[in-house]
């Protein structure tokens, strides 16, 4: 666990799942269009213990990390280092934090934390995170990262029952 200022951050564990399922539900609005696949993996408790020992799976195989905000045991929001590719050591950062504690600059000093953590504990050498010009909060934690902005990535996601958006690529070397 590390502790950072108001807030822990720690790897998930199936003990969090009542929490997960909690947040994911309390923000389900704000998540369904960036994380849909997580929301639809954590409608219920059971639901949660099940996504968590599958993404624990993946951390053991170092194929993703998955880890939690929290305040005591309540989590708050959720970072994945995931899309890791050992060849080219690189990853993408996504995150999730509830509504009720955005604007505290939390997400930044965990981005900050992991990507240090990331660049000391594993072989990487480039972050990315890739987001919409509209989501401002996450612009503002790539920007308040140090992550360059590289470049517009054309057509690069689709939303559930939605258009392909354009992203934008931003990217922190170690």
């Amino acid at each position: 666990m590390i502790q950072c200022d108001g807030f822990n951050i720690d790897w998930i564990n199936t003990k969090d799942a009542k929490s997960v399922s909690e947040l994911m539900n309390t923000n389900a609005v704000a998540f369904g269009t960036y994380f849909p696949a997580t929301l639809a993996s954590n409608r219920n408790e059971a639901d949660s213990i099940s996504f968590i020992q599958n993404i624990s799976e993946d951390i053991k195989a170092k194929k993703q990390f998955l880890f939690s905000l929290k305040i005591a045991d309540k989590v708050i929001g959720l970072v994945y280092i995931k899309e890791l590719d050992w060849t080219k050591k690189e990853g993408e950062f996504a995150y999730c934090m509830d509504a009720n504690y955005g604007g505290k600059g939390w997400m930044t000093q965990a981005v900050k934390t992991l990507s240090a953590f990331a660049f000391s504990n594993y072989d990487i050498e480039v972050l990315k995170i890739i987001v919409h010009h509209s989501n401002i909060p996450s612009v503002k934690v790539a920007e308040h990262c140090d992550f360059t902005f590289i470049e517009t990535l054309k057509n690069e996601y689709t939303p559930p029952n939605g258009k392909p958006m354009d992203m934008d690529l931003y990217e922190l070397k170690k």
